[in-house]
Protein backbone atom coordinates (compact mmCIF):
# COMPACT_ATOMS: atom_id res chain seq x y z
CA UNK A 1 0.00 0.00 0.00
CA UNK A 2 2.75 2.40 0.99
CA UNK A 3 4.66 1.57 -2.19
CA UNK A 4 1.56 2.19 -4.32
CA UNK A 5 1.01 5.57 -2.65
CA UNK A 6 4.62 6.52 -3.34
CA UNK A 7 4.22 5.53 -6.99
CA UNK A 8 1.07 7.63 -7.28
CA UNK A 9 2.79 10.68 -5.77
CA UNK A 10 5.74 10.25 -8.15
CA UNK A 11 3.41 10.00 -11.14
CA UNK A 12 1.56 13.08 -9.95
CA UNK A 13 4.81 15.08 -9.82
CA UNK A 14 5.74 13.90 -13.32
CA UNK A 15 2.31 14.91 -14.66
CA UNK A 16 2.62 18.34 -13.09
CA UNK A 17 6.10 18.81 -14.63
CA UNK A 18 4.86 17.69 -18.06
CA UNK A 19 1.87 20.02 -17.79
CA UNK A 20 4.08 22.96 -16.74
CA UNK A 21 6.46 22.30 -19.61
CA UNK A 22 3.64 22.12 -22.16
CA UNK A 23 2.00 25.24 -20.78
CA UNK A 24 5.31 27.14 -20.93
CA UNK A 25 5.94 26.03 -24.49
CA UNK A 26 2.41 27.04 -25.50
CA UNK A 27 2.89 30.51 -24.00
CA UNK A 28 6.22 30.93 -25.80
CA UNK A 29 4.63 29.95 -29.13
CA UNK A 30 1.81 32.46 -28.61
CA UNK A 31 4.33 35.16 -27.68
CA UNK A 32 6.42 34.38 -30.76
CA UNK A 33 3.50 34.69 -33.16
CA UNK A 34 2.38 37.91 -31.52
CA UNK A 35 5.80 39.37 -32.29
CA UNK A 36 5.71 38.05 -35.85
CA UNK A 37 2.26 39.52 -36.40
CA UNK A 38 3.50 42.93 -35.32
CA UNK A 39 6.56 42.59 -37.59
CA UNK A 40 5.63 40.44 -40.60
CA UNK A 41 8.79 41.50 -42.44
CA UNK A 42 10.83 39.31 -40.09
CA UNK A 43 8.75 36.30 -41.10
CA UNK A 44 9.89 36.84 -44.68
CA UNK A 45 13.47 36.67 -43.43
CA UNK A 46 14.43 39.69 -45.50
CA UNK A 47 16.81 41.45 -43.19
CA UNK A 48 18.66 38.50 -41.75
CA UNK A 49 22.29 38.22 -42.77
CA UNK A 50 23.56 34.92 -44.10
CA UNK A 51 26.90 33.24 -43.47
CA UNK A 52 28.37 34.76 -46.66
CA UNK A 53 28.05 38.39 -47.67
CA UNK A 54 27.14 39.76 -51.09
CA UNK A 55 30.75 40.46 -52.01
CA UNK A 56 31.72 36.83 -51.46
CA UNK A 57 28.74 35.57 -53.44
CA UNK A 58 29.59 37.84 -56.37
CA UNK A 59 33.22 36.80 -56.75
CA UNK A 60 32.94 33.20 -55.51
CA UNK A 61 29.34 32.17 -56.20
CA UNK A 62 28.03 29.10 -54.39
CA UNK A 63 24.87 28.95 -56.50
CA UNK A 64 24.88 28.22 -60.22
CA UNK A 65 22.34 30.99 -60.88
CA UNK A 66 25.00 33.55 -59.92
CA UNK A 67 27.66 32.31 -62.36
CA UNK A 68 26.20 33.76 -65.58
CA UNK A 69 25.55 37.27 -64.26
CA UNK A 70 28.99 37.26 -62.60
CA UNK A 71 30.63 37.02 -66.03
CA UNK A 72 28.49 39.88 -67.37
CA UNK A 73 29.37 42.13 -64.46
CA UNK A 74 33.07 41.30 -64.79
CA UNK A 75 32.84 42.58 -68.36
CA UNK A 76 31.22 45.79 -67.17
CA UNK A 77 33.89 46.26 -64.48
CA UNK A 78 36.62 45.73 -67.06
CA UNK A 79 35.05 48.39 -69.29
CA UNK A 80 35.20 50.94 -66.47
CA UNK A 81 38.81 50.08 -65.63
CA UNK A 82 39.93 50.30 -69.27
CA UNK A 83 38.21 53.66 -69.77
CA UNK A 84 39.77 55.07 -66.61
CA UNK A 85 43.18 53.89 -67.74
CA UNK A 86 42.80 55.24 -71.28
CA UNK A 87 41.55 58.63 -70.09
CA UNK A 88 43.55 58.94 -66.91
CA UNK A 89 44.37 62.60 -67.47
CA UNK A 90 40.72 63.68 -67.52
CA UNK A 91 39.16 60.97 -65.36
CA UNK A 92 41.60 61.21 -62.46
CA UNK A 93 42.19 64.94 -62.18
CA UNK A 94 41.87 64.55 -58.43
CA UNK A 95 44.20 62.02 -56.88
CA UNK A 96 42.48 61.74 -53.49
CA UNK A 97 38.83 61.78 -52.55
CA UNK A 98 37.57 63.55 -49.45
CA UNK A 99 34.62 62.43 -47.28
CA UNK A 100 32.58 65.16 -48.97
CA UNK A 101 32.89 63.27 -52.25
CA UNK A 102 31.14 60.26 -50.71
CA UNK A 103 27.75 61.77 -49.90
CA UNK A 104 26.05 59.79 -52.69
CA UNK A 105 27.20 56.43 -51.31
CA UNK A 106 24.42 54.91 -49.18
CA UNK A 107 25.53 52.29 -46.65
CA UNK A 108 23.63 49.19 -45.52
CA UNK A 109 25.52 47.82 -42.50
CA UNK A 110 23.40 44.71 -42.05
CA UNK A 111 23.94 43.33 -45.57
CA UNK A 112 27.32 45.01 -46.16
CA UNK A 113 26.22 46.97 -49.24
CA UNK A 114 27.21 50.39 -50.56
CA UNK A 115 24.98 51.94 -53.22
CA UNK A 116 25.96 55.09 -55.12
CA UNK A 117 22.73 56.73 -56.14
CA UNK A 118 22.49 58.51 -59.49
CA UNK A 119 19.42 60.75 -59.93
CA UNK A 120 17.19 59.81 -62.86
CA UNK A 121 18.35 56.19 -62.76
CA UNK A 122 15.62 54.69 -60.55
CA UNK A 123 17.27 56.19 -57.48
CA UNK A 124 13.94 56.85 -55.70
CA UNK A 125 13.04 53.17 -55.80
CA UNK A 126 16.57 52.16 -54.85
CA UNK A 127 16.45 54.47 -51.84
CA UNK A 128 13.12 52.90 -50.88
CA UNK A 129 14.70 49.45 -51.09
CA UNK A 130 17.67 50.59 -49.01
CA UNK A 131 15.26 51.93 -46.38
CA UNK A 132 13.62 48.50 -46.23
CA UNK A 133 17.01 46.78 -45.92
CA UNK A 134 18.28 49.13 -43.21
CA UNK A 135 14.99 49.69 -41.39
CA UNK A 136 15.17 46.60 -39.11
CA UNK A 137 11.58 45.67 -39.88
CA UNK A 138 10.14 49.18 -39.88
CA UNK A 139 9.27 48.82 -43.57
CA UNK A 140 8.28 45.75 -45.58
CA UNK A 141 7.05 47.08 -48.93
CA UNK A 142 9.25 49.66 -50.69
CA UNK A 143 6.28 51.18 -52.49
CA UNK A 144 4.57 51.99 -49.21
CA UNK A 145 7.33 54.56 -48.59
CA UNK A 146 6.35 57.99 -50.05
CA UNK A 147 8.81 59.25 -52.64
CA UNK A 148 9.53 62.45 -50.70
CA UNK A 149 10.36 60.38 -47.60
CA UNK A 150 12.87 58.34 -49.61
CA UNK A 151 14.82 61.53 -50.27
CA UNK A 152 15.02 62.71 -46.65
CA UNK A 153 18.79 62.60 -45.93
CA UNK A 154 18.40 61.39 -42.34
CA UNK A 155 16.56 58.24 -43.45
CA UNK A 156 19.71 56.71 -44.90
CA UNK A 157 23.33 56.74 -43.77
CA UNK A 158 25.96 57.77 -46.30
CA UNK A 159 29.66 56.93 -46.36
CA UNK A 160 30.83 60.48 -45.69
CA UNK A 161 29.38 60.19 -42.15
CA UNK A 162 32.06 57.66 -41.11
CA UNK A 163 35.64 58.11 -39.93
CA UNK A 164 38.44 57.66 -42.47
CA UNK A 165 39.28 54.23 -41.03
CA UNK A 166 35.65 53.12 -41.18
CA UNK A 167 35.30 54.44 -44.72
CA UNK A 168 38.31 52.43 -45.87
CA UNK A 169 37.06 49.29 -44.11
CA UNK A 170 33.68 49.48 -45.81
CA UNK A 171 35.11 50.26 -49.24
CA UNK A 172 37.28 47.17 -48.92
CA UNK A 173 34.74 44.72 -47.48
CA UNK A 174 31.28 45.76 -48.68
CA UNK A 175 29.75 45.15 -52.11
CA UNK A 176 29.72 48.47 -53.94
CA UNK A 177 27.24 49.02 -56.75
CA UNK A 178 25.67 51.75 -58.88
CA UNK A 179 23.12 51.96 -61.67
CA UNK A 180 23.69 53.89 -64.91
CA UNK A 181 21.68 54.94 -67.94
CA UNK A 182 22.26 56.27 -71.45
CA UNK A 183 23.71 59.71 -70.59
CA UNK A 184 21.51 61.71 -72.95
CA UNK A 185 18.33 59.85 -71.98
CA UNK A 186 19.17 60.67 -68.38
CA UNK A 187 19.81 64.31 -69.30
CA UNK A 188 16.50 64.70 -71.14
CA UNK A 189 14.72 62.92 -68.30
CA UNK A 190 16.18 65.45 -65.85
CA UNK A 191 15.14 68.36 -68.07
CA UNK A 192 11.58 67.07 -68.45
CA UNK A 193 11.23 66.44 -64.72
CA UNK A 194 12.78 69.64 -63.41
CA UNK A 195 11.77 72.23 -66.02
CA UNK A 196 8.49 71.10 -67.62
CA UNK A 197 6.47 70.11 -64.54
CA UNK A 198 4.70 72.87 -62.61
CA UNK A 199 5.31 71.35 -59.17
CA UNK A 200 9.10 71.74 -59.48
CA UNK A 201 8.94 75.47 -58.80
CA UNK A 202 12.07 75.31 -56.62
CA UNK A 203 14.13 74.27 -59.68
CA UNK A 204 12.42 76.93 -61.77
CA UNK A 205 13.42 79.59 -59.24
CA UNK A 206 16.91 78.28 -58.56
CA UNK A 207 18.02 77.38 -62.10
CA UNK A 208 15.28 78.47 -64.50
CA UNK A 209 15.49 82.17 -63.68
CA UNK A 210 19.28 82.09 -64.09
CA UNK A 211 19.03 80.30 -67.45
CA UNK A 212 16.38 82.69 -68.79
CA UNK A 213 18.36 85.73 -67.63
CA UNK A 214 21.56 84.53 -69.32
CA UNK A 215 20.34 83.01 -72.56
CA UNK A 216 16.95 84.46 -73.56
CA UNK A 217 16.73 87.71 -75.45
CA UNK A 218 13.76 89.92 -74.69
CA UNK A 219 12.57 87.65 -71.87
CA UNK A 220 9.25 88.58 -70.30
CA UNK A 221 9.12 89.78 -66.72
CA UNK A 222 7.18 86.65 -65.75
CA UNK A 223 9.90 84.40 -67.21
CA UNK A 224 12.61 86.37 -65.43
CA UNK A 225 10.81 86.08 -62.10
CA UNK A 226 9.51 82.51 -62.28
CA UNK A 227 11.79 80.70 -64.77
CA UNK A 228 9.04 78.18 -65.45
CA UNK A 229 9.36 77.82 -69.22
CA UNK A 230 13.02 76.99 -69.87
CA UNK A 231 13.56 75.57 -73.37
CA UNK A 232 15.83 72.55 -73.88
CA UNK A 233 18.03 74.65 -76.16
CA UNK A 234 18.54 77.14 -73.32
CA UNK A 235 19.23 74.32 -70.87
CA UNK A 236 21.87 72.89 -73.25
CA UNK A 237 23.47 76.31 -73.61
CA UNK A 238 23.63 76.62 -69.83
CA UNK A 239 25.34 73.21 -69.47
CA UNK A 240 28.11 73.87 -71.99
CA UNK A 241 28.76 77.47 -70.93
CA UNK A 242 32.20 77.78 -69.23
CA UNK A 243 30.57 80.20 -66.78
CA UNK A 244 28.44 77.33 -65.49
CA UNK A 245 31.54 75.30 -64.75
CA UNK A 246 33.00 78.26 -62.87
CA UNK A 247 29.83 78.50 -60.77
CA UNK A 248 30.71 75.14 -59.17
CA UNK A 249 29.71 71.49 -59.62
CA UNK A 250 26.64 70.76 -61.71
CA UNK A 251 23.42 69.85 -59.93
CA UNK A 252 23.28 66.12 -59.14
CA UNK A 253 20.37 65.57 -61.57
CA UNK A 254 22.54 66.41 -64.58
CA UNK A 255 26.01 65.89 -63.15
CA UNK A 256 28.02 63.12 -64.85
CA UNK A 257 28.09 59.71 -63.18
CA UNK A 258 31.87 59.71 -63.00
CA UNK A 259 31.72 62.94 -60.99
CA UNK A 260 28.94 61.71 -58.69
CA UNK A 261 30.26 58.22 -57.95
CA UNK A 262 33.99 58.50 -58.81
CA UNK A 263 34.35 55.08 -60.50
CA UNK A 264 37.99 55.78 -61.36
CA UNK A 265 38.79 56.11 -57.64
CA UNK A 266 36.29 53.63 -56.18
CA UNK A 267 36.24 50.07 -57.48
CA UNK A 268 32.57 49.23 -58.01
CA UNK A 269 31.86 45.53 -57.87
CA UNK A 270 28.63 45.74 -59.81
CA UNK A 271 27.37 48.15 -62.47
CA UNK A 272 23.65 47.82 -63.08
CA UNK A 273 21.91 49.36 -66.08
CA UNK A 274 18.59 51.12 -66.38
CA UNK A 275 17.92 49.15 -69.56
CA UNK A 276 18.00 45.90 -67.53
CA UNK A 277 16.93 47.50 -64.27
CA UNK A 278 14.76 44.84 -62.65
CA UNK A 279 17.03 41.98 -63.68
CA UNK A 280 20.17 43.66 -62.36
CA UNK A 281 18.50 45.03 -59.22
CA UNK A 282 17.05 41.68 -58.22
CA UNK A 283 20.47 40.10 -58.82
CA UNK A 284 21.90 42.48 -56.20
CA UNK A 285 19.13 41.50 -53.78
CA UNK A 286 19.77 37.80 -54.35
CA UNK A 287 23.48 38.29 -53.72
CA UNK A 288 22.57 39.98 -50.46
CA UNK A 289 20.48 36.94 -49.49
CA UNK A 290 17.11 38.75 -49.49
CA UNK A 291 15.86 37.91 -52.98
CA UNK A 292 13.11 35.56 -51.76
CA UNK A 293 11.52 38.20 -49.55
CA UNK A 294 12.17 41.45 -51.39
CA UNK A 295 11.76 42.33 -55.05
CA UNK A 296 12.75 45.54 -56.76
CA UNK A 297 9.66 47.62 -57.64
CA UNK A 298 8.51 47.71 -61.23
CA UNK A 299 8.72 51.12 -62.85
CA UNK A 300 6.18 53.01 -64.97
CA UNK A 301 7.39 52.36 -68.50
CA UNK A 302 4.74 54.63 -70.03
CA UNK A 303 6.26 57.77 -68.52
CA UNK A 304 9.96 57.09 -69.01
CA UNK A 305 12.14 59.09 -71.37
CA UNK A 306 12.92 56.98 -74.44
CA UNK A 307 15.64 57.08 -77.07
CA UNK A 308 13.15 58.38 -79.66
CA UNK A 309 12.06 61.15 -77.30
CA UNK A 310 15.69 62.06 -76.62
CA UNK A 311 16.42 62.25 -80.35
CA UNK A 312 13.52 64.66 -80.72
CA UNK A 313 14.91 67.00 -78.06
CA UNK A 314 18.42 66.87 -79.52
CA UNK A 315 17.01 67.70 -82.94
CA UNK A 316 16.12 71.13 -81.57
CA UNK A 317 19.68 72.16 -80.64
CA UNK A 318 22.59 73.14 -82.83
CA UNK A 319 25.34 70.84 -84.06
CA UNK A 320 27.83 72.77 -81.93
CA UNK A 321 25.72 72.23 -78.79
CA UNK A 322 25.43 68.52 -79.60
CA UNK A 323 29.21 68.22 -79.91
CA UNK A 324 29.78 70.15 -76.68
CA UNK A 325 27.26 68.05 -74.76
CA UNK A 326 28.84 64.86 -76.05
CA UNK A 327 32.24 66.06 -74.84
CA UNK A 328 30.74 66.85 -71.44
CA UNK A 329 29.25 63.36 -71.04
CA UNK A 330 31.80 61.44 -73.12
CA UNK A 331 33.34 59.55 -70.20
CA UNK A 332 29.93 58.28 -69.11
CA UNK A 333 29.30 56.99 -72.65
CA UNK A 334 32.66 55.22 -72.76
CA UNK A 335 32.82 53.90 -69.19
CA UNK A 336 29.44 52.26 -69.28
CA UNK A 337 29.60 51.11 -72.90
CA UNK A 338 26.90 53.28 -74.43
CA UNK A 339 27.19 53.81 -78.17
CA UNK A 340 27.32 57.28 -79.64
CA UNK A 341 23.68 58.08 -80.49
CA UNK A 342 22.85 57.85 -84.19
CA UNK A 343 20.89 61.12 -84.06
CA UNK A 344 23.98 63.17 -83.14
CA UNK A 345 25.55 65.41 -85.80
CA UNK A 346 29.21 65.17 -84.79
CA UNK A 347 30.82 65.79 -88.21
Amino acid sequence: MKQTLTELMRMSRICRMVFATCLGSFILVIFYFQIMRRNPFVVDGCCRKGSRNALQELYNPTQSEFSGPAILHQTRRDQVVETCRAHSASSRKRRVLTPGDLKHLVVDEEHELIYCYVPKVACTNWKRVMMVLTGRGKYSDPMEIPSNEAHVPSNLKTLNQYSIADINHRLKNYLKFLFVRDPFERLVSAYRNKFTLKYNSSFHKRFGTRIVRRYRKNATQDALVNGADVKFKEFAEYLVDPATQRDGPLNEHWQTVYQLCHPCHIHYDLVGKYETLEEDANYVLRLAGVGDALRFPSYAKSTRTTDAMTAQFFGNISTQQQIQLYQLYKLDFLMFNYSTPSYLRLD
